[in-house]
């Protein structure tokens, strides 16, 4: 074989980033899209922990002898040279600056490259890091610095059937490979759209095809889906459609920008993380098919509980023109770019709508939705909260016959549960505070209250006998206890400090639509308005009753 040389200074190579790639993903990134922009239809990659090696093969153009001198080994070569942004085939360039194989070229101890192209015999070469530290540290220049000659039985067992292409073997992976293959795969399938848009081009690891069946756990996990503008998407015809059952709500959105792609939500934040790993699936920007920015919420100015609940894909190949507005690492937008700056805007905005549509929607499905939505009230969210807490555990399986029944029967009751819960909690706080301003203020008992108190502890006592119950049933029995509304009412108006406030006007209302909704009746709207706008005047009453600082 030739004699091959780094085409740049090996210190400006140093300079350049050697050690800035510490993701494995991003090698792996870096290496698909190789692949991809050599017009490959497969590439293969071999992942052994144990042995801590990584091989990556695919049936590209492959590379002649002077491609890889003048283009493999010349950082900063860029494919797009002459105006070109695409492929033989027409496939829209991953690759840029040419920088980015960096990723490839130090990721490990030793990396062992061998090519070939349809018409031309293996050529490549082994780059030894140690070796090229050791160089740069001596101020050797390139031609001092040769690869070494690679060695073709590493690749043997790969090498069967090989017409063209290029084989990477990574021996000895800096810090090791922690991930676990099943997260590799799921992460290959999530990062990289294009593998999975384009049938023409397959990745397997492990000699295992990736496929769209890595990511059932998370689309069948999936609730709503916004769609933005027009996208030809398998992920969402096949697994997120609006027409799998699954679906609750699918919804699209239109954009003023060359912006595609959705924005999905899962029932349970839980549902993003994948497993076994601190990973967790969010909403990613892709340019050109390939993952350029990870979790674009972190820069829209909100903490709204509903960002915990999102995922998905935002594709806008605008940011791959004349202008590189990617960072040196190539894992992210440079942040004050002004594209990206306008991008986020919009993004913001589109962001904003789906958090009413994702609160209106979990609370049609008796779930809980955002508590930063003001559109509803605090009282009302909280109350509709613990219905949905207290009938979660009435509905049967999804499996069962009865569910889609027992389903329609809980959304009919729940806008109605959603007042008596609320309502019957302001009885609850008020009837017990004012039974404690009477203690504090020693108030006499009148005739009428003890004949009412002694009345219900009569009735309650024959109600025990008949269920045989022997045990108390109230915690710290107090008279007062026996008594409603409308006679705490009278007591408190009593206090001859207090006689002004007349609950007991109030109290002659508020009683019989209090005594209807105690016993879990659903109320006329009328008795509603009735309801509430008694409460308010009691309310008030008592609140003013609690402010008085004299015993």
């Amino acid at each position: 074989m030739d004699k091959f040389t780094f085409n740049i200074s090996l210190s400006v190579l140093n300079h350049l980033g050697r050690n800035l790639y510490r993701n494995f993903i991003t090698v792996l990134g870096e290496a698909i899209s190789n692949s991809w922009d050599a017009d490959a239809k497969n590439i293969w990659i071999y992942i052994n922990q144990d042995k801590n090696y990584l091989i990556v093969k695919d049936d590209g153009k492959g590379m002649t002898s002077d491609d890889f001198q003048n283009k493999f080994l010349k950082i900063g070569y860029s494919k797009r040279k002459d105006g070109a942004n695409r492929t033989e085939s027409g496939r829209p360039f991953i690759g840029r600056k040419g920088i980015g194989k960096l990723a490839l070229l130090s990721c490990a101890k030793r990396i062992h490259i061998v090519s070939k192209t349809k018409d031309t015999d293996f050529v490549g070469g082994i780059i030894d890091n140690r070796a090229l530290d050791d160089a740069i540290d001596s101020d050797l220049n390139p031609q001092q610095y040769p690869l070494e000659d690679v060695k073709l039985n590493i690749f043997n067992s790969l090498k069967e059937n090989f017409e063209k292409g290029t084989m990477v073997y990574f021996e000895d992976i800096n810090d090791g490979i922690r991930n676990r293959v099943e997260y590799i795969r799921k992460l290959i399938a999530l990062s990289f759209r294009f593998s999975l848009i384009d049938k023409s081009f397959k990745i397997h690891l492990n000699d295992d095809e990736i496929t769209l069946n890595e990511l059932n756990d998370l689309s069948l996990n999936t609730q709503f889906v916004w769609q933005i503008n027009s996208i030809d998407d398998p992920y969402l015809k096949e697994k997120i459609s609006a027409t799998n059952e699954h679906i609750k709500q699918y919804n699209k959105v239109e954009s003023s920008l060359p912006i595609s792609g959705f924005i999905a939500s899962v029932e349970k934040p839980s549902y993003l993380k994948i497993r076994q790993t601190t990973e967790t699936v969010t909403v990613d920007l892709y340019v050109n098919g390939r993952l350029r920015e990870k979790d674009l919420l972190k820069h829209i100015p909100s903490t709204r509980l509903v960002e915990s609940y999102l995922y998905g894909q935002i594709h806008f190949n605008l940011f791959d023109d004349d202008i590189d507005r990617f960072t040196s690492s190539r894992e992210g937008v440079i942040s004050d770019d002004p594209l990206f700056k306008n991008f986020l805007e919009e993004l913001n905005r589109i962001v904003q709508k789906l958090m009413k549509d994702w609160d209106d929607w979990r609370r049609q499905l008796n779930q809980d939705g955002d508590p930063d939505d003001t559109r509803i009230t605090r009282k009302e969210r909280k109350s509709r909260e613990l219905f949905n807490t207290v009938v979660d555990e009435y509905i049967p399986p999804k499996s069962s016959a009865n569910r889609s029944q027992v389903d329609n029967w809980v959304s009919t009751i729940s806008e109605e549960a959603q007042f008596n819960l609320s309502s019957y909690a302001e009885c609850f706080v008020s009837e017990n505070l004012l039974r404690k301003y009477i203690r504090e203020k020693n108030v006499n008992i009148s005739k009428e209250a003890e004949k009412e108190f002694n009345k219900w502890k009569q009735k309650e006592e024959q109600d025990k006998d008949k269920a045989n119950i022997s045990f108390d049933i109230r915690d710290k029995v107090d008279n007062l206890h026996y008594l409603s509304m409308d006679h705490l009412a009278n007591l408190a108006d009593m206090h001859k400090e207090h006689k002004k406030t007349a609950l007991s006007r109030d109290a002659i209302v508020y009683k019989p639509v209090r005594d209807a909704m105690a016993h879990t009746a659903i109320l006329t709207q009328l008795a509603k308005q009735s309801l509430n706008t008694t409460f308010e005047n009691i309310k008030a009453r008592i609140k003013k009753l609690l402010e008085q600082q004299e015993v």
